[in-house]
């Protein structure tokens, strides 16, 4: 019979395991949606900020034709890993219209801007399709009354963003126009109260409730592994010592000791890093003193010391990797307590600030409006991502839990 090692049959019975796989497939999909993030985002603005208050709380699979009005400023365009994590400012503003018409006598267009009827507003072609010259200027002979642009004989004449004077054909800009200036979208998950695009601000909070848990479950692992090595090994006074400590943080509310942590040190997604990570040490530690209680009695421990090793070799070389099991079960239970704390201080303000956002702020932001028209949308979108995500967490520890007990067949 052919020998296997204790990580195959660890890794049969994780992956035998039909929720524990479940669980395994949502986070590796939602490491990857929070690692392409602005790559895959529809709105792929700094915090996906683009809004248009007139498509306010729209359902899901809302379309509309977008009039995107070029801003009068320079926008450089970034490269692609800075896009990856921080987006590319667009270069335009945006106006939900109805339908539109050129005038191209007066170089105009004019539209019906999304849900505000029949009435009729002008716009001037060159203010739409240009990077005009911002302020007013003498070097045009016949110019509107911001200065930056005249018709003449059937030409378009403006002045661009560094004052020089461009001639350019109406046909040419009304083509420029169409092309450039006018993109149908589609919200898949509809709009949130702001008329931003729900699905671009759910995809950037999975950034932020997997860097939240990931950066305070690795300080509380750190303060539990050496608090709890330094309680299971040395015992004695420092463990009173520690026991007594992880028993007055233990008796607080978690979720009061990191707003208190949160009001000292201030708001803000750092801060909450710091505050979470904190108050969620006391489990890591609990649950390696125990273990370190139990193998700093084995014979090849007892070993070790005969040969004169340091304590802090024994611990961080033969202890530690035999405890990575039970550790990774807490580990990753700590993980989902994050999630869950990080959008409670969100939903009271503590947490992440706007323009950022976060599935809790997202939660809060839609929570008044959920009796108006689509306003349940608002919260349920956001709502689920939170429950699934923490849902996939506890499988996935339940599944490494099941797997690293050898008494199960």
């Amino acid at each position: 019979m052919k020998s296997r090692t204790p990580s195959y049959y660890f890794r049969k019975r994780l992956f035998s395991n039909p929720p524990a796989v479940f669980g395994i497939i949502v986070i590796i999909l939602l490491i990857i949606l929070s690692i392409l993030g602005y790559w895959i985002m529809p709105d792929a603005t700094p915090f996906a900020n683009e809004r248009a208050d007139e498509i306010a709380k729209q359902k899901p699979g809302f379309k509309v034709l977008m009039l995107k009005i070029r801003k009068n400023r320079d926008i450089s365009d970034q490269n692609i890993f800075y896009q990856l994590l921080f987006g590319q400012e667009s270069k335009y503003n945006i106006v939900p219209i109805e339908a539109y018409r050129i005038d191209r006598k007066n170089a105009l267009v004019y539209v019906r801007v999304f849900g505000r009827g029949e009435r009729e507003q002008p716009y001037p072609l060159a203010d739409v399709v240009y990077q005009l010259y911002i302020g007013q200027s003498d070097r045009l002979p016949k110019h509107n009354l911001e200065g930056n642009f005249s018709i003449h004989s059937g030409d378009l004449i403006y002045l661009d963003y560094h004052e020089k004077i461009v001639t350019v054909s109406m046909n040419e800009t009304i083509e420029k126009f169409e092309k450039n200036n006018l993109e149908k979208r589609y919200y898949i998950l509809g709009t949130d109260k702001s008329g931003r695009d729900m699905l671009s601000r759910l995809l950037l909070g999975v950034r932020i409730s997997l860097g939240i848990g990931l950066v305070s479950v690795t300080i509380a692992t750190i303060l539990g592994l050496f608090l709890g090595s330094l309680a299971g090994y040395l015992g004695g006074g420092v463990d009173k010592l520690i026991v007594w400590f992880m028993t007055v943080v233990w008796s607080i509310p978690g979720i009061m000791l990191v707003i208190a942590i949160s009001l000292v040190l201030g708001k803000g997604v750092f801060v909450t890093f710091i505050a979470i990570g904190l108050t969620s040490w006391v489990d890591i530690a609990r649950t390696v003193r125990g273990q370190v209680m139990a193998i700093k009695e084995k014979p090849f421990i007892e070993a070790t010391k005969a040969l004169g090793m340091r304590k802090g070799r024994i611990i961080f070389y033969h202890i530690l990797p035999n405890i990575i099991g039970p550790l990774l079960v807490v580990m990753t239970s700590n993980f989902a307590s994050a999630i869950l704390t990080e959008a409670g201080l969100s939903f009271l303000g503590l947490s992440v600030q706007p323009p950022a956002t976060s599935w809790g702020v997202m939660v809060s932001e839609g929570f008044p409006l959920m009796n108006t028209p689509n306003g349940f949308y608002l919260v349920l979108f956001p709502a689920f991502s939170i429950a699934l995500t923490i849902l996939a967490f506890n499988l996935f520890g339940n599944g490494l839990r099941d797997a690293y007990d050898v008494r199960n067949k």
